[in-house]
């Protein structure tokens, strides 16, 4: 830590790095975080959050969040459908939902709206920018920002009046085309009103269907915003409508982009969705600020489990019969669910020049309606899951000194749960004949109603040692909601599982020079989880009902916990411009986490019928990769013309808990070659341009393969392959 405080005084007191052209010095400019109880300086922050701009978005071509993903170190997602809608902050998140209810990890946040379980609506169109704030935000956002926070903020209204047209094709069918219009009236009223339709086939071949667009993207997102000014009152109102028509049919059979399925999925999402937000200010400067929103969503998700077809085994070894009856299994699976989420959030926001505090009331209202539609379940599964949140929260920062700043937040929240389904295990007294699948007579609810209490919060302590170079400590404490599960075979040792908590300990340093020409801000943190909520999975043979039989098998998933675990490491982010024709951005998360005293009865190698478990303590968390590194060159040729070369690299990461199939490590070059003059500009781009494969999501405890007779072997999920493309805009 001293060697880099030595460091940062030789960049930001001796000058090395000043521009040769002093007079047309490009500058970085403020970045201002809007997650948070006031729109802050990035620079004033005392935990570490990444900013990714509206320049940078319209650059990468980027459509959705997980395009964006890469620019912050520490951060990854998972697949297992159309897009990555699964997110994990310093190796801490979740992979997946299928029936079991899912307390999230990550919160997601769009215009004041809650998207946390409904990320598939993550666009990216005409935002501003988009704020990652890593670590547990406990006093903000309480039970669904454990490992951290995405928040997503659109654009405003335009002072005069502004129109844009942008659009882009590339490679595999990609095409997208969007209008925007905005305007306010005398400042007073404005309103931002956008649409945007995008398309591709995507990477997949079905060979067996003889189509390239089985796994294909068709999404369609509007936005209007709304601003009315009046003396000492804001009010904003954001509309959103997405209608999202995905293809998934993803996993090849051959570890390939190319697959056999007869029955494609889909992934789709119908969202309506507001925010209202009221800002009144007092004649002190103090703010109230309340904040409604709602969120009605239609998430229909469905694969075809066998991921082959009933032909595949016709003059093949496996084309045998077994009793005179085919042997091997086809199976589709569908989860179609009705979510709605309610927030209102009320503050009083009190302004002074030495002593600052909030305290505001929160309250969110979800219920979740599901119906899975399966093969072998001969009556539909339905569940319906209800909670609410009820927090009260409060924040104080104290100027001890011009120099010194002591900030400290605190939250209580209570969680009510109620859970009912038509699939509960056979109460006592009561006798089943155990065949599979069970008929209706043996179809029993499965209830459950929870309520717990949890506290959340931080404490930092912020020093400025001169107006370049600031440091502080943090301590912050988050929580996750625990539960029950629902699946009717889950054994009495699983049936519940224990709420998680998480103590986040964090030094960190933010510097910039005198002429606003270099930005560093680095990190250390350890964190301290304890009762790991961990995704675990039942595999059981169709054939037999043998848990950890012969495939073809069925898949109950659950969530248990271990003991404890730990996530530690470093995060770097650094933007220097040394001169007005080069812009340079670089990242580095470096991460090491582990489980303690974890003994795991799902795990491939574990033997549960004689009750032995399996020991995953010091092994590594999933989806926790070791390094994460990207580096960004922006290079002016000319007035007008650009270049920007890219480079992304990613360690090697375990894809579950419950077996050891791992991704590979890979290093991505993309590039951007740009012309943009007055009111246009276009762009040509390549992604991964030496068309590395590498993995998003993985399997590896079961065989789906009749041709092999379901041996066990791992399979994967590639992300996107070498593509090239044209985008550009123009404004009036």
């Amino acid at each position: 830590m001293r060697n880099l405080l030595y460091f940062c005084f030789l960049i930001f007191n001796t000058n090395f790095l000043l521009a040769q052209e002093t007079q047309t010095q490009s500058t970085i400019d403020e970045i201002i975080v809007t997650a948070s109880f006031n729109d802050v300086d990035s620079y004033s922050l005392s935990s570490s959050v990444s900013v990714i701009t509206e320049n940078d978005i319209f650059r990468r071509n980027a459509n959705h969040l997980e395009d964006l993903l890469f620019l912050a170190p520490n951060i990854n997602y998972s697949t297992g459908a159309s897009r990555g809608k699964f997110y994990q902050v310093r190796g801490i998140g979740e992979r997946s939902e299928f029936t079991e209810p899912v307390n999230y990890s990550v919160g997601v946040i769009i215009d004041g709206i809650d998207f946390t379980g409904i990320a598939l609506g993550a666009s990216t169109f005409d935002i501003n920018q988009v704020e990652i704030l890593r670590g547990p935000q406990g006093t903000l956002y309480g039970a669904n920002a454990l490992a951290g926070l995405i928040n997503i903020v659109s654009n405003n209204p335009t002072e005069d009046f502004y129109s844009e047209v942008s659009g882009s094709i590339s490679e595999f069918g990609g095409k997208d085309i969007g209008i925007v219009i905005s305007d306010s009236n005398n400042k007073n009223f404005g309103y931002r009103l956008g649409i945007k339709n995008s398309k591709s086939d995507g990477f997949i071949k079905n060979i067996y269907l003889n189509q390239s667009d089985t796994n294909n993207i068709d999404e369609t997102i509007t936005r209007a915003k709304f601003t009315k000014n009046f003396d000492t009152t804001e009010l904003t109102l954001n509309i959103f409508y997405a209608d999202i028509d995905n293809g998934y049919d993803a996993f090849s059979l051959d570890n390939t982009r190319v697959t056999y399925s007869d029955e494609p999925g889909y992934d789709r999402q119908k969202t309506n969705a507001a925010s209202v937000k009221f800002e009144k200010t007092l004649k002190n400067d103090d703010v109230i600020e309340l904040l409604g929103s709602f969120a009605d969503s239609e998430l229909d998700y469905a694969y075809d489990e066998d991921w082959s077809n009933t032909g595949i085994c016709d003059g093949t070894p496996c084309d045998t019969k077994l009793f005179g009856f085919d042997w091997w299994y086809s199976s589709f699976d569908s989860f179609n669910r009705d979510n709605q989420n309610n927030t209102i959030d009320l503050r009083y926001i009190s302004n002074s020049k030495n002593t600052n505090w909030v305290i505001g009331f929160y309250n969110r209202d979800q219920d979740i309606n599901l119906i899975r539609k399966y093969t072998y379940l001969e009556n539909d599964f339905k569940s319906s899951f209800d909670t609410r949140n009820s927090a009260i929260y409060g924040q104080l920062t104290n100027n001890f000194t011009n120099n010194i700043k002591l900030e400290a937040g605190l939250r209580f929240e209570e969680r009510k749960a109620n859970y009912i389904d038509n699939n509960g295990p056979t109460p006592e007294g009561f006798f089943c004949i155990a065949i599979y699948p069970k008929p209706e007579s043996c179809l029993f609810d499965n209830n459950y109603s929870r309520s717990e209490n949890f506290w959340g919060g931080k404490v930092s302590l912020q020093g400025e040692l001169n107006e370049n170079l600031m440091i502080y400590a943090l301590l912050s404490r988050g929580y996750k909601p625990g539960g029950v599960n629902i699946e009717g075979t889950i054994n009495k040792q699983n049936l519940n599982y224990d709420s998680e908590t998480m103590w986040n300990y964090e030094l960190g340093l933010k510097a910039n020079n005198q002429d606003k020409t270099v930005f560093l801000q680095t990190s250390i943190f350890y964190q301290d989880r304890d009762d790991v909520q961990t995704k675990q999975s039942l595999v059981t043979s169709i054939e037999s009902g043998i848990e950890g039989g012969d495939c073809p098998c069925s898949f109950s998933d659950y969530i248990g916990n271990a003991a404890s675990g730990s996530n530690y490491g470093i995060e770097l982010e650094l933007l220097l411009i040394p001169n007005n024709k080069l812009e340079i951005f670089s990242s580095l998360g470096i991460l090491e986490t582990e489980f303690k005293n974890f003994i795991s009865y799902s795990h491939i190698n574990a033997d549960p019928s004689n009750g032995i478990g399996y020991d995953l303590s010091g092994r590594e968390q999933s989806h926790a990769p070791k390094y994460h590194f990207n580096l960004s060159l922006n290079y002016n040729l000319s007035e007008y013309l650009f270049l920007n070369l890219n480079f992304e690299a990613k360690d090697e990461f375990y894809f579950s808990d419950r077996h050891n199939s791992k991704s590979d490590h890979y290093n991505l070059f993309n590039f951007v070659i740009g012309y943009k003059k007055d009111s246009y500009e276009i762009n040509f781009y390549g992604k991964n341009i030496t068309d590395k494969d590498f993995q998003t999501r993985g399997f590896g405890s079961f065989g789906n393969d009749p041709r092999k007779f379901y041996i066990t072997e791992q399979y994967s999920q590639y992300a996107t392959p070498r593509i090239f493309g044209i985008n550009g805009k123009k404004t009036f």
